[in-house]
């Protein structure tokens, strides 16, 4: 429910490029009731925001055009569209042999007839359909190919051109069967990881024995056994064994990730030498790939800058050059003495060559290459507008922990600042930062852990917002908090801040165990820097994308992570609106941003940014939900693979509107030049669709 509408998905399997949608938007669009049309031709879905008595009406609208419209489940992904039923083809094969025979008929000299009866033939045989759909276009006041083709033909019959008009009608339906098939390759680009998961998985029974259900039927909680060699039919985590696992199919990474009890496996990747039982953790449609799956289908489904000028473009230039063959056809034998042949002859082949349809194909087939180019090496882009844009970033905005470092910070120092016993000082510590789920108050409470020192009960426990935390242990109230946090209270005595900044341009991170009145303890922690972030921040300056990191460390660890990695500007201490104001003001010039952030904390930067990325999005609900690139590892160097395929994107962008309108502006000029014929205009209106989906395809490769 949208407010007081309904949003419906209707599965169209006749609708297979822009024509339809053009017939169906002008159909649908004029109904009162009809709110919003959203039209995904790679997956034929029409999704339709209407009153909620309306759907009836609607579907009716839809049969009147001679479509079958089957309701779909919007909230699933989508079973990869299937195929249209196949078409018989003797009618085809009946057609060319009667086209070729008229053709021969005409050049032998026999009777006008037989050329006539032969051409009738191949006409009839293939062109009912392009006849049907041509007549419904022309009944809805619509323009498209079908109707172009069909006033051609029709046209040729009665000028007497019999062979060309049977030969035309052929080589037609023969380009749009070959265009159908090169669209089910686009179409069909991410049935490969559809395909990724198997039918069936061994699950444990009641009674303990093991047996082969079907996939969709395993409900969450259920015990799975993986086999060498298997793929993992769903998510869940290790109860028992151990293994490594080719993850390539879900985050590009060429290698296998060890596992062991309590790690998380996905569904889709494959279990290498080793067995394991794990505990199923989401149904076989809620799963990390089923989840990725769909969130590429509605990406597919959203229109990028350049698709959406096309669409326009093309509603302006359609009725344009009609209204032109319209002229040729009608002036110079009105007002110059023409001879109504030649010239109604040349109209109808600049019709033919009119149809906007290679130019409005080539945008969704070359983005959709691009979105499931980049699902292939695990990046996963939630829209043609970011893979669009991705060429135009200058800067990016970069967090620290878990980002350009491995996250997993360990203790390097402990030091005492007053008259305590240290296991007890360890033990506090570690009981309030056991609390906490942020990378420096594990690494105390782990470090704790390893040595054995036992923890007390915490009540009254806070976390202060890029701070530290507060909690009273025995009674008493103690803090753990952060430089920043020793400032605000004034507890920040010269001697140690001498310490700290020493610790602190070691590139470590301080963290202070604090009473109502001193300080206690201070723990010293760093996080080393992961070597995949050397490389992606160099490959990124050749790319000519500026660096700044964003940290709520103190600025001296910022700095000297900054050093190590290569990275231009570094700023600590930043709390969250912070960051959202660094991003603003990178943003100031009118520079496209992007920002790279774990999905929650830095929220508000992400939101911000041009561009958000989340990293390591892998089994991630909320980053996959709300970034616009989610990496589904947490590899930096994705980011550089994914301007790079936005520049190829845009390359391909760029050609294939060329190639469009180029060979039809060639063609143009040689009918009006006298030399243009039906043969040369079907081959201009089909050779080009096929040339923009071929040149779009190429992107799979990437």
């Amino acid at each position: 429910m949208i407010g007081d509408n309904v949003r419906t998905s209707i599965r169209i399997m006749q609708m297979d490029c822009p024509t339809e949608e053009a017939l169906i938007r002008k159909k649908l669009g004029r109904m009162p009731y009809v709110r919003s049309l959203d039209f995904n031709l790679m997956q034929r879905v029409l999704t339709v925001v209407h009153t909620p008595e309306a759907l009836g009406s609607i579907l009716a609208s839809l049969r009147s055009l001679d479509f079958d419209p089957q309701l779909a489940d919007a909230a699933a992904p989508l079973e990869s569209a299937p195929a249209a039923p196949p078409k018989p083809w003797w009618p085809l094969a009946l057609a060319g042999a009667a086209a070729v025979g008229s053709e021969a008929a005409s050049w032998l000299g026999a009777p006008t007839w037989l050329a006539a009866a032969l051409a009738i033939v191949a006409v009839l045989s293939c062109g009912l359909t392009t006849y049907k759909k041509g007549w419904l276009a022309i009944r809805n006041g619509n323009l498209n190919i079908n109707a172009l083709m069909s006033i051609a033909v029709t046209g040729a019959l009665v000028l007497r051109q019999w062979p060309e008009a049977a030969m035309v009608m052929v080589l037609f339906t023969i380009a749009e069967l070959i265009e159908a098939k090169s669209l089910d390759r686009a179409r069909n680009a991410i049935k490969g990881l559809m395909q990724l998961t198997p039918e069936q998985a061994t699950v444990k029974q009641p009674d303990g024995n093991w047996r082969a259900v079907d996939i969709k039927s395993v409900t969450p909680g259920n015990i799975v056994r993986v086999k060498p060699g298997e793929r993992i039919g769903l998510d869940g985590e290790i109860v028992s064994g151990r293994s490594s696992v080719n993850q390539a199919p879900i985050t590009g990474e060429s290698l296998p990730v060890d596992k062991t009890e309590g790690d998380a496996v996905f569904a889709g990747t494959i279990n290498q030498a080793g067995s394991f039982d794990y505990r199923v953790t989401a149904a076989a449609s809620n799963t990390t790939l089923a989840r990725i799956i769909h969130a590429v289908e509605e990406a597919q489904g959203s229109k990028a800058p350049t698709q959406r000028f096309v669409d326009q473009f093309a509603r302006v230039y359609t009725p344009i050059v009609f209204a032109v063959a319209l002229a040729v056809a009608v002036v110079p034998p009105l007002l110059f003495g023409g001879v109504w042949h030649d010239w109604v002859y040349k109209a109808l082949v600049m019709l033919v060559i009119a149809c906007p349809c290679a130019l409005v194909i080539s945008t969704p087939v070359t983005i959709v290459s691009g979105l499931a180019a980049a699902a292939r090496q695990g990046i996963l882009i939630k829209g043609g507008a970011y893979l669009e844009q991705g060429r135009k970033l200058k800067w990016l905005a970069l967090d620290k922990t878990g980002t350009i470092t491995h996250g997993k910070p360990v203790q390097t120092d402990f030091e005492l600042r007053a008259d305590l016993d240290l296991a007890r000082c360890r033990s506090l510590a570690a009981s309030l930062a056991g609390r906490s789920d942020h990378p420096v108050s594990q690494a105390v409470a782990n470090a704790a852990k390893a040595d054995g020192i036992a923890t007390s009960k915490v009540e009254s426990f806070e976390a202060i917002l890029g701070r530290g935390v507060s909690g009273t242990i025995d009674g008493v109230s103690y803090l753990l908090g952060n430089h920043r946090l020793v400032h605000e209270l004034g507890r920040c005595s010269a001697a140690l801040e001498a310490r700290l900044d020493a610790l602190e341009r070691q590139g470590k991170t301080v963290v202070m165990l604090m009473d109502a009145e001193r300080v206690l303890a201070l723990f010293a922690v760093a996080d080393t820097v992961k070597d995949s972030s050397r490389a992606a921040i160099a490959d990124l300056h050749k790319l000519g994308v500026q660096t700044a990191m964003l940290t709520g460390d103190n600025p001296h660890t910022a700095e000297a992570i900054a050093q190590q990695v290569g990275i231009d500007q570094a700023r600590g201490d930043q709390l969250p609106e912070d960051k959202l104001k660094a991003v603003e003001g990178l943003a100031a010039n009118g520079a496209t941003v992007g920002m790279v952030g774990d999905g929650i904390n830095d929220a508000p930067a992400l939101a911000r940014a041009d561009i958000g990325f989340a990293m390591g999005a892998m089994g991630t609900d909320t980053a996959i939900e709300t970034a616009d690139v989610a990496l589904m590892d947490d590899d930096l160097r994705k980011i550089p693979l994914f301007i790079r395929l936005s520049q190829a994107t845009h390359s391909v962008l760029v050609q294939n509107i060329a190639l469009a309108l180029g060979v039809k502006a060639v063609f143009l000029a040689l009918t009006l030049m006298g030399y243009g014929t039906m043969w040369m205009a079907v081959f201009a209106d089909a050779g080009a669709s096929l040339l923009v989906v071929g040149n779009g395809l190429r992107l799979l490769r990437k």
